[in-house]
């Protein structure tokens, strides 16, 4: 059986952000766990939160100080993608640019993969 490599990557911008909310918050050793769930009218979310262990399994990706945990559900709907830190004239956040993606809900707020 041949082994699937995946990929995922963040932005210099992303990281400093995620770092500095884990000093924030008194996390010295920040795991960012990033998870597709069902919801949303297309059909998958995103979800994103500091978690304290690597789970068995896990696709870990280290930037700069970071480590970011992605299942094994969640990875081959953000293989490739790239988790980015946008600042515009409505404020800042975290936006996730993934090539998987096939369709959006008129809100933004869910995406589906074909």
């Amino acid at each position: 059986m041949q082994k699937v490599s995946f990929n995922f990557y963040a932005t210099e911008k992303a990281v400093q952000e995620v770092l500095r909310i884990a000093q924030e918050n008194g996390i010295t050793e920040p795991i960012l766990r990033i998870r597709v769930v069902p919801g949303g009218c297309s059909g998958f979310q995103y979800a994103m939160g500091f978690d304290d262990t690597v789970e068995e399994g896990d696709h870990v990706f280290e930037f700069g100080g970071l480590k970011i945990a992605i299942d094994q559900f969640s990875m081959p709907y953000v293989n490739n993608a790239e988790l980015d830190y946008v600042v515009d004239f409505m404020g800042g956040g975290f936006t996730i640019r993934n090539p998987n993606v096939t369709g959006s809900c008129g809100c933004g707020n869910s995406f589906s993969c074909g």
